[in-house]
């Protein structure tokens, strides 16, 4: 297979950092990842305001949208609102522009971000499940099994299943890797080391959960994602891999949720 030279390239250049005084580069690793957060947050009420509004001068009635649809609708634009504020709006008030470069999006996925991904997620297994034991044994109460609120818990029909599957292991994954590993981490790359960058981005991440167990579990993940942003000089193979492990919980919840009760689950 011919490689291509600019990719090879590409691959080998590792961003170079700034020279920035240690106290804005501190004031940076907080700000960063709160802005992301803050972001996220503002999205979400943004819209939920929106449709309150909507509701109450009698656009949308209740009852009126069936609940999968709003769900993979609301959270669509939730992503791409969330985008918008934290990308788009330090450009347009402040022109801090975010590269190609800092997001990890250089080129389309290769053959490389596909051989990648099943094996980092066998990895992510082990960890997650050796660090989800390690906290059961040591934090009293903390219960690994809860089920995690996702939005779609009633769905029947195939086209409910559709959205729920585009949302949940499609639009989300290529939205929280361009938000978390491409522009937090690729912002704190150009100043910081690597494992700082990774900690702050993964640890964020997590938390951005909004659940302990989920958490936990996910932690591991988010720093396999950046490893493979360092080797691979893109984000790709860290979507492909959080396409694969959505993929697998969309199965287990919403299409052989027996499985679960037969492993001990």
């Amino acid at each position: 297979m011919k490689q291509h030279p600019e990719k090879s390239d590409e691959k080998e250049q590792k961003p170079k950092q700034e020279a920035l005084p240690l106290k804005k580069r501190i004031l940076i690793g907080i700000g960063l990842p709160a802005w992301v957060l803050v972001g996220f947050l503002a999205a979400s009420l943004l819209l939920s305001g929106g449709i309150q509004l909507l509701f109450s001068i009698g656009i949308l009635l209740p009852g009126s949208i069936n609940e999968s649809i709003f769900n993979a609708t609301f959270a669509a634009l939730a992503y791409t609102l969330t985008l918008l504020i934290v990308v788009g709006l330090p450009y347009k008030l402040k022109g801090i522009k975010t590269t190609k470069e800092e997001l990890g999006l250089t080129r389309l996925p290769d053959w490389m971000d596909i051989l990648l991904t099943p094996a980092s997620f066998i990895v992510y297994l082990l960890f997650a499940g050796l660090l989800t034991l390690a906290v059961s044994e040591l934090v009293p109460g903390f219960d690994a099994e809860e089920v995690q609120e996702v939005g779609f818990d009633s769905i029947t029909r195939y086209y409910e299943y559709a959205l729920a599957f585009i949302t949940l292991v499609v639009v989300a994954p290529i939205a929280e890797e361009v938000l978390v590993r491409g522009y937090l981490y690729g912002k704190l790359r150009k100043i910081m080391p690597v494992i700082v960058a990774m900690l702050i981005s993964s640890l964020l991440f997590s938390l951005m959960h909004f659940q302990w167990n989920v958490a936990i579990n996910v932690l591991p993940l988010a720093i396999i994602m950046v490893l493979l942003r360092e080797i691979t000089g893109s984000i790709w193979a860290g979507i492909l891999l959080h396409m694969l492990k959505n993929g697998v919980a969309f199965y287990l919840l919403f299409i052989n949720p027996s499985i679960l009760n037969t492993i001990g689950v």
